[in-house]
């Protein structure tokens, strides 16, 4: 399988969100309420300042979606809103593009990249691991998840060699 990180295409809207499945995955991925009815959500999430949205394609065909969130006043970007098509969940997609992404944001030029996922979803924390995220220190977890409206898992990216 050929896979390649390219920009967002507003006509990748409707495809992403084919990939949501169910009220709960919406929570998980993008603390939704509810599965987005309309793509508009991506023009909304994209205006705001900092966010970097991204396809992997397979094949030549999109395969998987996530945003580089940039920080400059904190010195981080953030990896956010990953999913994968569900019919290739479970192949390394998902690994393949939280690592095309940190890649991406060390080319922006970011040195600290962070991750965040809801506790229960161990697919992605296996993911995340397997791309070279790890835990953040219970502290860190502690001061990040103020505010939050459920306490996540924090995952920084290994640093870069060098």
């Amino acid at each position: 399988m050929h896979l390649r990180l390219r920009a967002f295409d507003a006509l990748d809207g409707n495809a992403v969100l084919r990939w949501v499945t169910s009220d709960d995955e919406a929570a998980d991925w993008a603390s939704l309420p509810a599965r987005p009815a309309s793509s508009d959500i991506f023009r909304r999430w994209h205006a705001e300042d900092g966010v970097r949205p991204f396809i992997l394609e397979a094949d030549g065909r999109a395969a998987a979606y996530g945003e580089i969130w940039e920080d400059p006043d904190e010195d981080e970007a953030e990896l956010a809103r990953l999913i994968v098509d569900p019919a290739l969940r479970g192949r390394g997609v998902g690994r393949r593009l939280a690592q095309a992404l940190l890649d991406e944001a060390r080319r922006l030029g970011w040195v600290n990249v962070w991750l965040r996922v809801v506790p229960d979803n161990a697919p992605a924390l296996r993911t995340y691991a397997a791309a070279g995220f790890a835990r953040a220190t219970p502290d860190e977890e502690a001061a990040f998840n103020v505010g939050q409206p459920v306490a996540l898992v924090w995952l920084r990216a290994s640093p870069p060699p060098g």
